[in-house]
């Protein structure tokens, strides 16, 4: 059987339901397949999506990402491409150096706005109802090495109401990532 050309391993570190929407859109994709579930936390429900899934996973440190060692069990599973989906640790400057341009992240804010250490979750829907303002949304991303400063790749926007709670708002952005992210990732990938 011959490989598909976009091999992807997803990274989250909580629930998976980013990730289980991906594993679904790909599922019988002609060039992309989802070849592996990373985690950096053995009780992360993602696993669960992964096994339901058929799909191999693995839990790392976050201290392991950069090593040789790691680089190879990506090797192993022909992994090109990573797609960080809920995955709230640093990404080492090793891996991307081997993945240029192939690492993926969804945003919860509409970067430059609220992002950066410690945006991550509930963070962020916070400090975007303290500043007041009337939109909110996702930015998909390339990552670099800093925080949420990679090349931006689409971002899509939700309204923010005067009497807002921050889980509210997060619900509205994640219909949002639910909505685009797979999608972006097949313009993305086909584009390049």
């Amino acid at each position: 059987m011959s490989l598909k050309k976009y091999q992807l391993a997803i990274f989250a570190s909580g629930g998976g339901s980013n990730a289980a929407k991906i594993i679904e859109y790909f599922k019988s994709h002609a060039t992309i397949e989802v070849k592996l579930v990373v985690s950096n936390r053995p009780d992360a429900g993602v696993l669960n999506i992964a096994l339901n899934a058929g799909i191999p996973s693995l839990v790392v440190s976050p201290h392991e990402l950069g090593t040789p060692g790691f680089l190879q069990q990506l090797s192993q599973y022909r992994v090109n491409t990573l797609i960080l989906a809920g995955y709230l640790k640093k990404i080492p400057v090793e891996l991307i150096h081997a993945f240029p341009e192939h690492i993926l992240n969804i945003h919860p804010a509409l970067l430059p706005l609220f992002g950066g250490k410690g945006m991550y979750g509930i963070h962020v829907h916070e400090a975007v109802l303290e500043a007041g303002v009337t939109q909110s949304g996702l930015t998909i991303h390339l990552v670099n090495a800093q925080y949420d400063k990679g090349r931006q790749l689409f971002q899509a926007i939700c309204p923010v109401f005067k009497d807002d709670a921050p889980s509210g708002l997060a619900a509205r952005v994640l219909e949002l990532e639910h909505k685009y992210y797979a999608a972006i990732i097949e313009k993305y990938l086909l584009s390049i």
